[in-house]
């Protein structure tokens, strides 16, 4: 019968990803099966703890997130939880041996974001690491399922792609993240007196980050590679699309990529990734 727990526990954290993130259910659909549950996992996980700190304003916000983080590394010591989203998320990191030092410095991340309403360079470069970085860097210790050397390689490109993730949520997010949360993430900006000039540094920061992600894209695992190319072009999209807006309209509303163009970036990502893997082997 714990066949059957591990069963409804991963269905929960699939639940989560699914109602959370459109974006990221598409692309976890697209990787191999055997990497879904512990991809949904880590997602259910860092789902849960940003929601504690972004929407239960009212409730104690540092007594659930210590409690949380109490409870996930009793978890995974333990490895075991009767919280589901809990137990996906350390059998994740059991399996796949995911470094607790990356747990840590997500953790601290939300923590920061209990207290942190405006954010320095040092703060902002730990932060992104904390809450972006490391849970590209936890996906790609799955996808490598044991290649320590493929891990090792593909490290930076996982944390850029992580960061130009996250940087792009801030630009997005920046009117509600000033209006209902009172943080502004990037350094020096003044979002009252947010200019075209700071938006254009920012894109170039992110248009970077995205060249450096791409190139460890295309070193992944074929059974990964499909899902991760799926992420990075609908942020791609979304980025492109936050590029040819005005500034007053990122203080305005929430600029998104509507479903139907979502699912017609699944399809293209679907075709070109089996037509790659059917030229792969005959080479």
């Amino acid at each position: 019968m714990f066949t059957l727990y591990e069963k409804t526990a991963a269905q929960c954290s699939r639940m989560i990803t699914q109602e959370y993130s459109t974006s990221f259910s598409l692309g976890i659909k697209t990787l191999h099966k055997e990497l879904h549950a512990p991809i949904y996992g880590i997602y259910g996980m860092v789902r849960y703890a940003d929601e504690i700190v972004d929407t239960f304003h009212d409730f104690d916000k540092k007594y659930l997130l210590e409690k949380f983080k109490r409870d996930t590394y009793e978890a995974i010591e333990q490895k075991i939880s009767l919280n589901p989203v809990l137990h996906s998320f350390q059998k994740a990191v059991n399996e796949y041996k995911i470094p607790l030092h990356l747990v840590d410095a997500f953790f601290k991340s939300m923590e920061m974001d209990l207290y942190e309403t405006a954010y320095d360079d040092a703060d902002y470069q730990e932060y992104i690491y904390g809450s972006a970085e490391v849970v590209g860097l936890m996906c790609l210790k799955i996808f490598a399922r044991g290649n320590e050397k493929l891990y090792q390689n593909l490290q930076a490109p996982a944390r850029a792609l992580g960061a130009a993730f996250q940087k792009v949520n801030f630009l997005r997010d920046m009117k509600s993240d000033y209006q209902e949360r009172g943080r502004v993430y990037f350094p020096g900006i003044d979002f009252e007196n947010f200019k075209k000039e700071s938006k254009r540094k920012i894109e170039e920061e992110i248009a970077h980050d995205f060249a450096e992600a791409y190139k460890g894209i295309l070193l992944l695992p074929n059974e990964a590679r499909g899902g991760v190319l799926l992420a990075y072009k609908y942020y791609l999209k979304l980025f492109e699309k936050i590029k040819q807006v005005p500034v007053h309209q990122i203080k305005e509303a929430r600029i998104r990529i509507p479903d139907f163009e979502k699912l017609i970036m699944l399809v293209q990502t679907l075709l070109q990734h089996q037509v790659s893997a059917r030229l792969a082997y005959f080479v």
